[in-house]
């Protein structure tokens, strides 16, 4: 079964984005290819009970099992040793990624206190998306009972596009919500 943000994908904001921008393609226009959540742990990556709750709480979160990312080098400054777990990654595609993003809009996003908005600011020059959210609690499969600490995450959304303006003009139509001009 296709997810219902994909079919709407498919059906209604494809075509508009086709006629706004001009294409002479469908396929020219702006498309999300995948979607990666980071979680970082730093000192506690080094603890596998508190390494196991957060692989749990991501897979609920994604419904897919996390890889977890290692350092690089040794930093005494962070306390870190080469080869030491440093967090947990996962990537999304295809049906997984467009469930994602209905529930992280819809669901999610609404949860998150005090929110009044996403930055239009965290478009990079090749028109990916990243932000952070502080609470991996406001996804409704985390029990906040059982979750031993907030933790935040990171979501990079790698969208194929020209620039910055079809990139955030595809997330505005799939119900983004960017922080306006002149709100505060």
């Amino acid at each position: 079964m296709t997810p219902r943000l994909k079919e709407i994908f498919n059906k209604e904001i494809q075509p508009k984005l086709k006629s706004q921008f001009g294409f002479k393609n469908i396929y020219m226009a702006p498309r999300i290819e995948k979607i990666v959540l980071n979680m970082g742990l730093g000192i506690d990556g080094t603890d596998s009970k508190i390494l196991k709750s957060c692989q749990e709480d991501m897979a609920k979160i994604t419904g897919q099992k996390p890889v977890i990312t290692k350092f690089k080098k040794s930093v005494a400054n962070f306390k870190t040793r080469k080869g030491s777990n440093a967090g947990l990654k996962v990537t999304l595609r295809k049906n997984r990624m467009y469930e994602f993003l209905d529930r992280l809009v819809n669901i999610a996003l609404p949860r998150i206190k005090d929110f009044r908005g996403l930055s239009p600011k965290g478009f990079d020059k090749f028109g990916n998306y990243t932000f952070g959210i502080k609470e991996h609690i406001i996804f409704p499969e985390v029990s906040f009972d059982r979750a031993d600490k907030v933790r935040g995450l990171d979501i990079v959304i790698v969208i194929k596009a020209i620039n910055k303006d079809h990139s955030f003009a595809l997330l505005e139509k799939m119900n983004f919500p960017f922080i306006k001009k002149g709100d505060n």
